[in-house]
């Protein structure tokens, strides 16, 4: 997935065009989440990936008709029946891993961080409207996901709902905390990019986008379920199925989101 060019984000400003008096952290912070929502609307190609790409995918292998059966080594479960919470936890690495971090270092990058240094702003609302809106646009993909794969094909919803929302929020925050982290430390597009495209991967391999986790030999399930996808697939699959998610899942997860946040929130800066 290759990110679009960020546009100049506006700031509040006077008519002449020096930065505004935003009277509170508060109101500079709906500024820039109305500024950065409009230039969000404006890219189409990451849309597509975030938002519609896991849904496609849950469609195209669902019309694999050996997707549709059930398989004794998979408990009786179909491997549609897996993939459908993989292509939620896509959704969310491509958002958040994909899509963000170019973005935030591109504005650092032309110099767009600096001049917004001399506003209201600080920082935390910078990275927090972007946690926030690809993080809105994750979550729409995962419904997607779940709808297609339901009306489509016949894939249950998840039965421990509460769960499930639980374990998808802590994994959303996980990827866009990760994301974060990449762009607070990268200086340029360039580098965003690549160390995003070298993190990705591996968290696609452990979300089960290759195997899924519940195929995976025990060995190798043991290692993924200490990353923040493998033991999201696995909390995603106990609550599909009905049972509240492991504890220790939902723990791996919501500390790596609270290390991967607080990593990016204290090294973010405007240059």
């Amino acid at each position: 997935m290759t990110a679009a060019t960020p546009t100049t984000p506006a700031s509040p400003a006077t008519p002449g065009g020096a930065p505004g008096p935003v009277g509170r952290p508060a109101a500079a912070w709906r500024a820039v989440l109305r500024a950065e929502a409009r230039l969000f609307r404006r890219e189409p190609l990451a849309l597509f990936w975030i938002v519609l790409f896991p849904a496609l995918l849950v469609t195209i292998l669902g019309l694999v008709p050996a997707f549709r059966q059930p398989q004794a080594e998979l408990g009786g479960r179909r491997v549609i029946d897996l993939y459908v919470p993989v292509a939620v936890l896509l959704a969310l690495i491509l958002s958040g891993l994909q899509a963000m971090p170019p973005v935030l270092a591109g504005y650092r990058e032309r110099g767009i961080l600096r001049r917004m240094s001399t506003t209201p702003v600080r920082p935390g609302a910078l990275l927090a409207a972007q946690i926030l809106l690809h993080g809105a646009a994750a979550l729409g993909s995962a419904a997607l996901s779940l709808t297609v794969g339901r009306l489509a094909f016949g894939v249950a919803l998840p039965r421990q709902a509460p769960g499930y929302l639980l374990a998808l929020l802590l994994a959303a925050l996980a990827a866009l905390g990760a994301g974060a982290g990449v762009a607070a430390l990268s200086r340029t597009t360039k580098i965003a990019s690549a160390a995003a495209g070298a993190v990705t991967f591996p968290m696609m391999f452990g979300a089960g986008v290759w195997i899924p986790v519940q195929a995976m030999p025990d060995l190798l399930r043991s290692i993924v379920s200490g990353t923040p996808f493998g033991a999201g697939a696995q909390a995603l699959g106990q609550a599909a199925a009905g049972d509240w998610p492991s504890w220790s899942h939902l723990g791996v997860m919501a500390l790596w989101a609270v290390v991967l946040t607080g990593t990016a929130s204290r090294w973010f800066r405007w240059a």
